[in-house]
């Protein structure tokens, strides 16, 4: 099914045609990314074999996994969308970094 992606992409264009600012973009998609990690950690290791099939079964591992299983991982646009989510990780850190520095 493709309900993943579907929201990951509504969720997307509402944050850039509401807030419009291209931090927002990085920070929704690296928060979505956080969030996934986050749960499958939790369905890893909390030992609940309900819990942890069904975050496997309709939780991708990030977005990059999510992204890989719709276009396949073999391909110069998924080495480009990856090149693209690391970006995004590193303006994230320039943001985090940022505010930490203002803060001083």
């Amino acid at each position: 099914m493709y309900i993943d992606l579907v929201l990951f992409i509504i969720l997307v264009i509402a944050v850039v045609f509401f807030f419009r600012r291209f931090s927002s973009f990085v920070y929704l998609v690296c928060a979505i990314d956080i969030l996934y990690r986050l749960l499958h950690f939790l369905g890893d290791n909390l030992g609940v074999a309900d819990l942890s099939s069904l975050i496997n079964k309709y939780v991708p591992g990030s977005v990059i996994e999510m992204v890989g299983k719709y276009i396949g991982t073999s391909g110069l646009v998924y080495v480009i969308l990856s090149w693209i989510m690391f970006a995004l990780y590193c303006i994230l850190l320039f943001y985090i970094i940022r505010i930490l520095v203002k803060r001083k």
